[in-house]
C-alpha cells in the first residue's frame, strides 16, 4: 500500500494563487511540500521556514545522529530523570498514550529490536535468539517513566534506545504545516515517506486528491482538507529471509518483524496521531487496531483500517 498525490484543480476560483513543489531529504526520507502562494518569493520563504522546522526537529528526535537530544537521553538510560526540551517531551507523552491503548503493540523503546532488524535487512540473516532475548529485555513502554511537572523523561535500564520512527514524521508534517500557515501558506501539503498532512484545499478543488491503494478494494481516491493520512506496511521496507517476507514494522511485544501482510492507512486530525496510529493499527491487525482507532475517532479524529 503507498500514497500517491494526484493533480487537482488548479485556482479557478483565486487565479492569483500558484501552485509551487518543493522536495528535501529529511528524517531519511524525501519530504515533500506543495503550495499554493500568489508568487514563489513567498513559497520559497515560507517553504525554507517550514524546511528549516523539520531540520530541527531531525536533530532533536533522529536515532542516527548520535549528538541528537534523542540519543543523548539513551545514553543516560539507566541514570534516572533526564531533564528534555518540550517538544521531545511532547511526543514522548504522545507516544506512552497510544502504548498504554495499544496494550504495547506502538512502543517507543522498540530500538533495541529496531537496530537487529536493520541489520538483518542488511545481511539477509535472521537475528539469533540469543541477541533477540537481550534485544526484549530493553524494550518495553513501562520502563519509561516521564514526569510532566518536571518535563523529565527515566528509562529504567542501560543500554535502552528510543526510536521515534512511527511517530516524529507525523509530528514534523503537523509543524511544517503550523509554520506554513504562520508564514501566509493555507493550502498546503506535506508528504515524508508514508505520511501526509494537508492544510486548506488548492484553489478550486474540494480537498487533496489522495489515492490509497489497496489490492483488495482497487485505488479509491480520498479529497482530503486539514487533516492527516498515514499508511504503515511492507511495500517498500522489508526482508526476504527464506520462504518468509518479513517487515520493516516490529512487534514490540514479541520482538519480530511483522509476516501478516498487513497495512494500515489511518485518517486523522493531526500527523503525529496518524503516523503512530498506522504503525499500531499494523501491528495489532484490523480487528484490534480498529478498537483503538475507534478511541481516538471519539476524540475528534476519523480513523480507519484497511487490511
Amino acid at each position: 500500500m503507498g500514497l500517491t498525490l494526484l493533480a487537482t484543480g488548479c485556482g479557478h476560483q483565486q487565479p492569483r494563487l500558484q501552485r509551487f513543489q518543493y522536495a528535501q531529504i529529511k528524517m531519511g526520507v524525501q519530504a515533500r511540500l506543495v503550495v499554493y502562494a500568489p508568487d514563489e518569493p513567498t513559497a520559497q520563504r515560507a517553504c525554507t521556514a517550514a524546511y528549516q522546522r523539520v531540520a530541527a526537529l531531525e536533530d532533536s528526535m533522529s536515532d542516527y545522529r548520535r549528538d541528537s537530544e534523542l540519543l543523548r537521553l539513551c545514553d543516560r538510560a539507566g541514570q534516572g530523570p533526564v531533564h528534555v526540551s518540550n517538544e521531545l517531551f511532547f511526543v514522548l507523552q504522545k507516544a506512552q498514550e497510544l502504548a498504554e491503548k495499544s496494550d504495547g503493540a506502538f512502543d517507543v523503546t522498540v530500538g533495541p529490536l529496531v537496530q537487529l532488524w536493520r541489520q538483518a535487512r542488511k545481511t539477509g540473516q535472521l537475528p539469533s535468539d540469543p541477541e533477540l532475548s537481550a534485544a526484549r529485555a530493553l524494550v518495553g513502554w513501562r520502563l519509561m517513566t516521564l514526569d510532566p511537572a518536571a518535563k523529565t523523561v527515566a528509562l529504567a535500564k542501560p543500554g535502552m534506545r528510543l526510536d521515534l520512527g512511527g511517530i516524529a514524521k507525523g509530528y514534523a508534517g503537523d509543524e511544517a504545516i503550523r509554520v506554513l500557515r504562520k508564514n501566509g501558506i493555507h493550502s498546503a501539503l506535506f508528504e515524508a515517506g508514508g505520511d501526509i498532512v494537508v492544510s486548506d484545499p488548492p484553489p478550486g478543488a474540494k480537498g487533496w486528491g489522495i489515492e490509497v491503494e489497496n489490492p483488495a478494494k482497487g485505488p479509491p481516491i480520498l479529497h482530503l482538507a486539514n487533516c492527516a493520512i498515514s499508511t504503515s506496511g511492507d511495500t517498500v521496507q522489508f526482508v526476504q529471509i527464506g520462504p518468509t517476507h518479513y517487515s520493516h514494522v516490529i512487534d514490540p511485544r514479541t520482538g519480530i518483524a511483522l509476516t501478516n501482510r498487513y497495512a494500515a492507512t489511518i485518517i486523522a486530525a493531526r500527523g503525529i496521531d496518524a503516523d503512530a496510529l498506522s504503525t499500531a493499527a499494523c501491528v495489532m491487525g484490523p480487528s484490534a487496531g480498529m478498537q483503538v482507532v475507534a478511541e481516538y475517532a471519539a476524540q475528534g479524529s476519523i480513523g480507519e483500517v484497511r487490511e
